[in-house]
């Protein structure tokens, strides 16, 4: 991670210190950014007691959480600073006192100017990993951690930010080729069903509505694991195409089930499985977290390919962009 990203984590690290108490960590953004977002509240929950929560922006701004205050800690974020109702949320933070942290792209945005400890990320297929949103987002969430608890586990995350970019290059080259033969195999279908819980629930989301519905124009929608079997479960048939991405975990057990489920009755089963993953080095009790970001990567492989089979660029929208709403 370049020194800059580093500077701004620390900014706000220096600032969360001088809290005498924590009450709530909110995480509050819109679609593929909240989506991302979503593995830091699940790594909290897991790894403090303080509550944490994930909030669709505009639902947090009419909610109003009665809790959200000046001991609050709310991180934001929006791709290129400028989605509304992250902004508002983040103006309506700081106006209540809160702490308020925002990821973006893009620097002297309408969330940066909002913020008061904006921090920036890179983007692009060139970018070392750690300096793109994932890698920047698990240096803050760590180093937060690393001030609330400080242990060998938590500097250990922080270092291991660092070697996502070779963990995430050596997965991309594994899935390859499957990710090529599934986008052929997939090109035709209609609809996707995405399924995934625990760390990675949040990509899983991001699949379904960023990467098929918004940017392929395909049906989908995302299964968790565990709800599978109380409802989705009846949809299941030979010609029903599902995407399962296996954690790691103990959520890993909710997992094995759909899939070993699932596999019986669809013929149209695509797996991709964090233990495939080869993160050589790191904690086991880290794996189940860095290896969503990682999985995110594949993710993106397979939609890529999917995309060059369809002949339908990612960038095309019929609405986003194109009108008011």
């Amino acid at each position: 991670m370049k020194d800059c990203y580093r500077d701004q984590i620390s900014a706000a690290i220096d600032a969360l210190k001088k809290k005498k108490t924590i009450n709530h960590f909110y995480f509050v953004a819109c679609g593929g950014s909240k989506a991302f977002l979503q593995v830091a509240s699940y790594i909290f929950d897991k790894e403090i007691e303080t509550p944490s929560s994930i909030y669709s922006a505009n639902d947090f701004n009419y909610r109003s959480p009665k809790a959200l205050n000046e001991n609050s800690i709310v991180i934001t974020c929006s791709h290129s600073g400028t989605t509304p109702e992250t902004v508002e949320a983040t103006r309506i933070s700081r106006q209540k006192g809160a702490l308020t942290i925002a990821l973006s792209n893009q620097q002297d945005s309408p969330l940066w100017q909002a913020a008061e400890f904006p921090i920036q990320y890179e983007w692009g297929p060139e970018v070392d990993v750690s300096d793109l949103n994932k890698g920047i987002l698990y240096g803050l969430i760590f180093s937060i951690l690393n001030t609330l608890n400080p242990c060998e586990k938590y500097e250990h995350a922080i270092q291991a930010v660092d070697q996502l970019n070779t963990w995430t290059v050596n997965a991309k080259e594994k899935f390859a080729e499957r990710t090529k033969t599934w986008a052929k195999e997939l090109k035709r279908e209609s609809l996707i069903y995405t399924m995934g819980n625990g760390a990675n629930e949040g990509e899983c989301y991001s699949f379904s509505i960023c990467w098929m519905m918004e940017m392929q124009w395909i049906n989908s929608s995302f299964i968790h694991s565990g709800e599978y079997f109380h409802g989705p479960f009846e949809i299941t048939d030979f010609d029903v195409p599902f995407l399962i991405v296996k954690t790691l975990g103990n959520n890993r057990k909710l997992d094995d089930r759909a899939y070993n489920f699932c596999s019986k009755f669809s013929e149209k089963v695509y797996l991709v499985d964090a233990e495939e993953l080869d993160l050589t080095g790191l904690d086991e009790s880290l794996k189940e977290y860095f290896a969503t970001p990682i999985l995110a990567a594949v993710l993106r492989q397979l939609v890529e390919a999917l995309a060059f089979e369809r002949g339908h660029s990612l960038s095309v929208r019929r609405y986003m962009w194109q009108m008011k709403y």
